[in-house]
């Protein structure tokens, strides 16, 4: 491996290692450090998804027209170092909020711009991007580790001690690590200095045109609605495992990014054999299985169970969202593919999720008591959810071969 690529592979390792160094836990911290209610937990998450929203709006009129890529990295990282370090030392809600929802507006521009910066030194960015993204894999995948069986802040001791603080003090470093190294990356010059500015095209509006395929359409409300038992997993697992007792959760739970690296090398495979319908419909039942799954474990002799249902998350996401994101740009002529991928980031990660947060939330409190929470019925309302979804999506949409536009 070249230098370049050395330098390129720490940057994404960094990048995922600060992200999967507090996210995973966030919902278990809120509920035992700051006594969070459920709608409030949806809060702070959905923070993630007004990151998403303004990410692209951030990028187009800042970035790619006035800031070199990597001196704005460092710039957004240097200021997520601080903000983390305030949410280190925060002991209510109230003071918690402002600072996560400012560092999300930070750090969802970032995701972007290390991408930005692998395509412009990358001679063939095509087929050597993969090799530089898998890092960011790994790195959220060491932060787990680290979490569970280096420092135990996930073990019931370390939970009941308030030890989840330091993961955002462990963020905090990292993203001051990256933030000093972005400045030492290979000049990245705003690709669009001088262009014409297009509001449109930033949040994908012009990609709007394909909703007149039904195919499409179908396809883009259903990303939007599995996004709701998207949710679920992301804000809910990680406090659902603790609380049941499931030993070194945070841990565990990187068997779901382990999944991901594999399913991802077998997705080509799966799309050249079955085809799209069959692979989104794959996707859409590994949601379906995995809430069936987490509704009958338990920490005992059921936890085989829960480790299959983390362990599906390759599938859940590769087969799905990656394969999505395939067969959109197949879809979409040269003119809109990239403003078809910002719709559908748009629609999914800021919509979708937006609303999956809150439903999360409010399902999460109606089943939540003294003694902890009914999970059973939790975990029936997204598996419940997404088989609508995907009983609709199998009747509705069509097969048909992807396009190499």
């Amino acid at each position: 491996m070249s230098i370049i690529k050395l330098r390129l592979s720490l940057m994404m390792f960094l990048q995922f290692f600060i992200w999967g160094g507090w996210f995973v836990t966030l919902g278990t911290f809120l509920a035992q450090n700051l006594a969070a209610s459920g709608a409030q937990t949806a809060l702070a998450f959905s923070t993630q998804s007004w990151g998403a929203i303004i990410a692209p709006v951030f990028i187009g009129l800042v970035a790619d027209r006035f800031f070199n890529a990597e001196r704005l990295l460092a710039m957004l990282h240097l200021t997520g170092a601080v903000l983390m370090y305030l949410m280190y030392h925060t002991v209510d809600f109230a003071s918690f909020y402002p600072l996560v929802l400012g560092y999300m507006l930070a750090y969802m521009p970032t995701l972007a711009l290390v991408n930005s910066v692998s395509f412009a030194q990358l001679a063939r960015p095509e087929a050597e991007f993969g090799q530089i993204r898998v890092w960011g894999t790994v790195g959220w995948i060491v932060a787990g580790l680290v979490i569970s069986f280096v420092f135990g802040w996930d073990s019931q001791l370390g939970i009941s001690t308030g030890a989840l603080k330091y993961t955002f003090l462990m963020g905090a470093i990292a993203s001051l690590v990256l933030g000093i190294y972005s400045f030492t990356l290979p000049a990245t010059l705003p690709a669009g200095r001088g262009q014409p500015l297009r509001l449109g095209e930033l949040l994908g509006l012009d990609a709007l045109k394909l909703l007149k395929d039904k195919n499409f359409a179908v396809f883009f409300a259903s990303s939007v609605l599995i996004c709701i038992p998207l949710a679920f997993y992301y804000q809910n697992a990680n406090p659902f495992l603790t609380e049941i007792g499931v030993a070194n959760a945070t841990g565990k739970m990187t068997l779901g990014q382990m999944s991901e690296v594999l399913f991802m090398l077998a997705l080509p495979l799966f799309l050249g054999r079955f085809g799209i319908k069959l692979t989104l419909l794959l996707g859409m039942f590994a949601w379906v299985l995995r809430y069936v799954l987490f509704a009958y474990g338990d920490s005992g002799e059921g936890v085989a169970l829960l480790l299959v249902g983390i362990a599906l998350h390759g599938i859940c996401y590769d087969f799905f969202f990656v394969s999505g994101q395939i067969y959109t740009n197949s879809k979409a002529g040269p003119a809109v593919k990239s403003a078809a991928q910002g719709l559908i980031t748009l629609a999914t990660y800021g919509v979708g999720m937006l609303v999956g947060f809150s439903v999360a939330g409010y399902i999460t409190e109606q089943y939540s008591a003294m003694a902890g929470h009914n999970w059973f019925n939790i975990w029936l309302f997204p598996a419940g959810f997404a088989a609508i979804v995907l009983v609709l999506f199998a009747l509705l949409f069509k097969n048909e071969k992807l396009s190499a536009n």
